[in-house]
């Protein structure tokens, strides 16, 4: 069994997702425990959710809305300069373009799943897109609600009404392309492009950010350095994380093989693991969580496959376990994602 479980983001993007969710009416709560994510998860803004909870939770807000260019719409929805700490440092850098560069390197803060590049070629300035991740499954969603967010942000830090001029979308052309074209306006659309590019007059980097102070720019630059070093820098956590996902072949892999396989002893990796805030049930928990969400995407294997690549003894015990982290049996929840 393969699986990608690395690549997250954060649960303040999360939150900003529910948050346009419940304007239109959806129940953010239910939306969230759908897909595994807790309301003790969503009080922690530098938390982290994967990018594969992420993709499940995309259709069912636009079922739930009824909405389906919700995600084109999240930047007239939301205050894109309120919603985490990238988002801080944006605010208080002195000019656009150097809230560009932060964005650019601070990026994976938000979501290490797409790679957020800025470059200047004489009169125009590209801001690219490129989705790294093997989860994003529904590359629209991801691009539509990133580029909308960008677009959003770029005008409340100036107070201006600026807008690109071309945007590229790397995805196939839709068959209704009139909310891209409203959207985005006056900025011409195009589709089946290379890459996904915000194009903007270089002369806009000059654009003062309204009310930006460098004090606290410092500062919420110290909090995006740690955030980013927590990122970058492997935890006992995610190393444990790899050697469940390599040993769960059909059955539960112990705390004992792990701790053998890290050359640590059980007691150490207990308390290791305690000090990052977790525990091994807890690790474990969350892996087979995630994976369950992906293999019920996948509609040729059955639920009795899945208990078996989690590692659970019995289909029964994966039954009552799903049904505790989402509130839904799998059957259910297979049923409403499709």
């Amino acid at each position: 069994m393969t699986a990608s479980i690395t690549h997250t983001l954060s649960v303040a993007s999360i939150n900003l997702i529910l948050f346009a969710a419940r304007q239109r009416g959806a129940d953010a709560y239910a939306l969230a425990q759908a897909v595994g994510i807790t309301a003790e998860q969503l009080r922690d803004p530098d938390g982290r959710v994967s990018i594969g909870q992420m993709q499940a939770l995309w259709p069912k807000v636009v079922l739930a809305t009824g909405d389906p260019h919700f995600d084109l719409k999240i930047g007239e929805m939301i205050n894109p300069v309120a919603v985490g700490v990238l988002a801080y440092v944006m605010m208080h850098s002195p000019t656009l373009g150097q809230a560009f560069a932060k964005l650019c390197q601070y990026q994976d803060i938000v979501c290490d799943g797409i790679r957020t590049t800025g470059k200047q070629t004489g009169n125009l300035f590209r801001l690219s897109l490129q989705i790294n991740s093997p989860d994003i499954i529904y590359p629209e969603y991801a691009i539509n609600s990133e580029l909308s967010v960008y677009q959003a942000a770029i005008r409340a830090m100036t107070g201006l009404n600026l807008s690109a001029t071309e945007i590229h979308f790397s995805y196939p052309r839709p068959n209704d392309t009139h909310e891209h074209e409203r959207v985005f306006a006056p900025a011409l659309v195009f589709f089946d492009a290379a890459e996904t590019t915000m194009v903007l007059d270089a002369a806009l980097l000059d654009t003062p950010v309204l009310n930006a102070s460098p004090g606290l720019s410092a500062i919420f630059e110290r909090h995006a350095d740690e955030l980013l070093q927590r990122l970058q820098t492997p935890t006992l956590s995610s190393r444990v994380r790899t050697e469940i996902v390599a040993l769960m072949k059909g059955e539960e892999p112990t705390l004992m093989t792990v701790a053998d396989r890290l050359s640590m002893g059980v007691r150490t990796l207990q308390l290791h693991l305690k000090n990052e805030g977790t525990t091994y049930q807890q690790v474990l928990d969350d892996i087979r969580k995630e994976l369950a969400v992906k293999h019920l995407r996948e509609q040729y294997l059955s639920t009795t496959d899945i208990a078996y690549l989690l590692g659970f003894a019995e289909p029964s015990v994966f039954f009552r376990s799903f049904k505790k982290w989402t509130g839904q049996t799998p059957g259910t929840y297979r049923n409403l994602a499709v």
